[in-house]
C-alpha cells in the first residue's frame, strides 16, 4: 500500500469518527432541549400563571411574582434550586415564588417525578415533595429505570396517605394537571429547562445568586 493511500484511509477513518460524534452530540442536544411535543401541545390562551399554580411563598402583599417552569430531574434545575430557595426565604413578605412542570422528554423519570409531586400537592405537600426530589436529584436523576417505587418511599416518609397517594398516582387527572403545565409553558416558548418568568416576562437564568437578587431589586425598586 502506498503512503499516499495510507493517509487517505486514516483520513477517510478520522472524518467518519468526527461525523459520528457530531451526530451523537446533535442526538443528544435535541433530546434534552426539546419540550415532549408528542405528549402536551401548547394552548393558544397561555396564561404565567393560573389560579391553580403551586405557590411556594403567599406574601400578604405581593410585590413581585417569580415563576419558575422545571423539571425535578434537570441538573440545571436541580444546580438552581439552592438559589432559588435562598431568595424565597429572603422576599417571601414580598415575593410571590411559583413552580410549575415542565417535564422534558430526555429524561425517563421527570414525568413520574412531577406527578409524584402533583399526588402530593393533592395532600398539602407539594413543598415537601417538590424539596425532597431535589434533595435526593442524584441518587435517582439520570437513570433508565422508573423511579416511582424510590418516589413513593419518599410519599411514606414524608407521612403521607399512601392509599390516597397510590390512588392519585394512577388517576388520569393528576398527569393531566402536570400536562396542563407543560401545555402553559410550550405555548409561551419555554424550550429548555429552569425557564424564569418574572412579572409575567421571560427572562434569562441568571448565573448567580447575586445576579438574581440584583434581578429581582431591580424589579421592585420600579
Amino acid at each position: 500500500m502506498t503512503k499516499l493511500k495510507k493517509n487517505l484511509l486514516v483520513a477517510a477513518a478520522l472524518v467518519a469518527v468526527f461525523a459520528g460524534a457530531l451526530g451523537t452530540f446533535v442526538l443528544v442536544s435535541s433530546k434534552d432541549s426539546t419540550p415532549a411535543a408528542a405528549s402536551a401541545d401548547p394552548v393558544t390562551d397561555a396564561q404565567v400563571v393560573r389560579e391553580n399554580s403551586h405557590r411556594l411563598t403567599t406574601p400578604q402583599r405581593s410585590e413581585l411574582t417569580v415563576v419558575e417552569f422545571l423539571d425535578f430531574e434537570c441538573e440545571a434545575c436541580g444546580a438552581v434550586h439552592p438559589t432559588v430557595e435562598r431568595l424565597r426565604e429572603e422576599y417571601k413578605d414580598r415575593v410571590t415564588f411559583i413552580a410549575r412542570y415542565f417535564p422534558m422528554p430526555g429524561h425517563r423519570n421527570s414525568r413520574t417525578a412531577a406527578v409524584a409531586v402533583e399526588a402530593a400537592a393533592q395532600q398539602g405537600k407539594f413543598e415537601q415533595m417538590y424539596s425532597k426530589l431535589f434533595a435526593t436529584q442524584k441518587e435517582w436523576g439520570e437513570l433508565q429505570e422508573s423511579k416511582a417505587a424510590l418516589f413513593r418511599t419518599y410519599a411514606g416518609e414524608l407521612g403521607l396517605d399512601m392509599a390516597k397517594y397510590d390512588a392519585a398516582v394512577n388517576t388520569p387527572a393528576t398527569e393531566d394537571r402536570v400536562r396542563a403545565d407543560q401545555r402553559d409553558g410550550m405555548g409561551l416558548n419555554v424550550q429548555g429547562t429552569p425557564t424564569f418568568f418574572i412579572d409575567g416576562k421571560k427572562v434569562a437564568t441568571p448565573r448567580t445568586y447575586e445576579a438574581f437578587r440584583a434581578l429581582i431589586d431591580e424589579r421592585l425598586a420600579k
